[in-house]
């Protein structure tokens, strides 16, 4: 196996975070089939039924990601960015090529393979970037977490006024940006992906960087629903319109910002003492501007939170020879909670399992509610539901963003497991879906506002929660098997109860368009219970996480594990 070779300094973990917000954006392409999804049902002649099913095959492609979850731990970011490039090339290529006539009746289930395969892409670039920078930033996974997916959160606001005001609502058009501009975009930056050594000490400046990046996620966020609203209300002019295109693109480069200051600016720091070794090497190669320094200078301790990517060959070499001389037991001790886990190890836990199912309670109902939402505005009598989708994009944004900031902060002054914010989530979505059963129209605002915040908290708490529980080494695996949750609950809750449901009260009314607070008030009820039960096991995980996080931030900032238990 090749090793990978970690990149030195205290610029390129910042650099490699600039361009893993552009990365993330393109991880989002997955929220634009609503906007190309009446082209299909046009020019392919297909019925409602079918474009639901192809909409559950971009769940299923963007969610399944255990293959760039081993990859990680294989192959240095780039490959895997590529393996991700040409997913998307491959699949909305061929959409392009199906939706364009070029290539006539193309048979559905290769048309249903071609989404599956053009969102899987999302999968290969979000577990690239996340795993290279939660092991970057090993001491702030929560505000990395955060920042990562708050940017993914706004990537449909992204493409929607790209959609408008460049390519000028066409649809074709839009899949082809898809088709080319995606991977391009991403072999772009694959180089800048990279990992680097982390700091095993807190800088005092990390959380000015970090602020400044957060402030400028949230302008950002601002900008795209003005524009939204704007392009809506008004007809802006080519000048206009390109103008404010530019100023989002000026945006989404402001994070790097902060490399440049760290470049220009002669600022003498304090020496912040060795580098974190967060994955030994991996491949040869680039010496000359790298290095490489062990997580911890030799020490009796067996304490080691470094080598992603250990040698498990010479690993198993020097055991047998301390086994023949007697040093050691040939028993191998398992890993406890906040240690590396191999996800055999992992699932056989309970931990694992109770932060499944409740990731799976909430993220199901989650995504049938962005799945119908149209339906829902339309149901209740609410014809144009563009605000709608504006609005639960925006708090989707909020709750990702605002969550990873808040749990930081209480991580590291109380030790409160960050479940306990996925369970007040759980409990705000049930109540949200009980506002959606009442059926009014200001209720109706209210309960989406919630369930976007809700739905952001939970994607952004899964992922710093798995690593803290089971440690980076194997995380790229863990967190996309945690991930399976999103096309299970959208198979269960989306197709086969709210669909089915649907159809029956609009077949009741002679109609496929179904009107009136019956079309998913059963729906409703049926989801409070599924988040309520959600919220209960959030309860049980966080009373049994407790001494876990008083271990691993008993100094106020994340330490290494011990050994010794706790």
């Amino acid at each position: 196996m090749s090793k990978l070779v970690l990149k030195g300094g205290s610029r390129p973990p910042w650099v490699g975070l600039a361009a893993a917000v552009w990365v993330q954006i393109a991880a989002g392409s997955s929220y634009n089939f609503s906007l190309y999804s009446h082209l299909l049902k046009s020019v392919l002649g297909l019925n409602q039924q079918q474009l639901t099913v192809l909409g559950v095959a971009n769940d299923i492609g963007e969610s399944v990601g255990l293959l760039p979850g081993l990859a990680c731990n294989r192959f240095p970011p780039w490959a895997v960015l590529l393996v991700g490039a040409v997913c998307c090339f491959v699949g909305y290529g061929a959409i392009w090529l199906a939706v364009s006539r070029t290539v006539p009746n193309l048979p559905y289930w290769l048309l249903w393979l071609t989404h599956c395969i053009a969102t899987n892409s999302n999968a290969w670039f979000g577990t690239a970037v996340l795993v290279t920078n939660m092991r970057n930033f090993p001491l702030s996974r929560g505000t990395v977490a955060g920042i990562l997916k708050g940017y993914v959160g706004l990537s449909a606001a992204v493409y929607t006024v790209i959609y408008s005001m460049v390519l000028r609502k066409s649809a074709l058009d839009l899949v082809l940006f898809l088709a080319i501009g995606i991977p391009i975009l991403c072999l772009a930056l694959m180089y800048f992906v990279r990992p680097c050594t982390p700091a095993s000490t807190e800088d005092p400046s990390e959380r000015n960087h970090f602020l400044f990046t957060q402030a400028a996620c949230v302008l950002l966020a601002v900008f795209l629903v003005s524009t939204t609203i704007l392009d809506a209300t008004t007809t802006p002019s080519n000048a206009v319109a390109y103008t404010l295109v530019a100023i989002m693109v000026v945006l989404l480069m402001s994070p790097l910002a902060v490399p440049i200051k760290m470049t220009i600016c002669s600022v003498k720091t304090k020496k912040l003492g060795p580098r974190v070794d967060s994955t030994e090497p991996l491949a040869s190669g680039e010496s000359d501007s790298s290095q490489i320094e062990p997580l911890l200078t030799p020490s009796s301790s067996a304490t080691n939170l470094g080598s992603f990517y250990e040698n498990d060959e010479s690993s198993d070499v020097e055991t047998l020879l301390a086994v023949g001389e007697g040093a050691i037991h040939k028993k191998k001790r398992k890993p406890k909670r906040g240690e590396d886990f191999k996800l055999r190890e992992a699932v056989i836990k309970a931990d694992f399992w109770l932060l499944w199912f409740l990731y799976f309670l909430g993220v199901g109902p989650g995504i049938t509610v962005l799945n119908n939402l149209s339906q829902i505005g339309i149901a209740l009598g609410v014809n144009d539901t563009t605000l709608l989708l504006a609005l639960f994009s925006f708090c989707n944004f909020v709750g990702r963003l605002g969550s990873g900031v808040i749990s930081e902060h209480f991580v590291r002054s109380r030790m409160i497991p960050r479940s306990l914010w996925m369970m007040f989530a759980l409990m705000l979505m049930s109540v949200a879906f009980l506002l959606y059963a009442s059926a009014h129209t200001v209720t109706l605002y209210v309960a989406t506002g919630l369930m976007g915040i809700s739905y952001g908290v939970l994607y952004a708490m899964m992922v710093p929660l798995a690593s803290e529980i089971f440690g980076l080494k194997n995380f790229g695996v863990i967190f996309n098997f945690m991930q399976l949750g999103n096309p299970i609950g959208a198979v269960l809750f989306s197709v086969l109860l709210a669909s089915t449901l649907y159809d029956n009260e609009a077949a009741k009314q002679g109609s496929i368009t179904c009107i009136g607070q019956e079309c998913f008030r059963v729906t409703f009820f049926v989801l409070s219970g599924v988040a309520g039960l959600g919220s209960i096991l959030c309860i049980i995980l966080t009373v049994r996480l407790r001494p876990v996080y008083q271990m691993l931030y008993a100094g106020g900032s994340f330490r290494l594990p011990q050994n010794s238990g706790h």
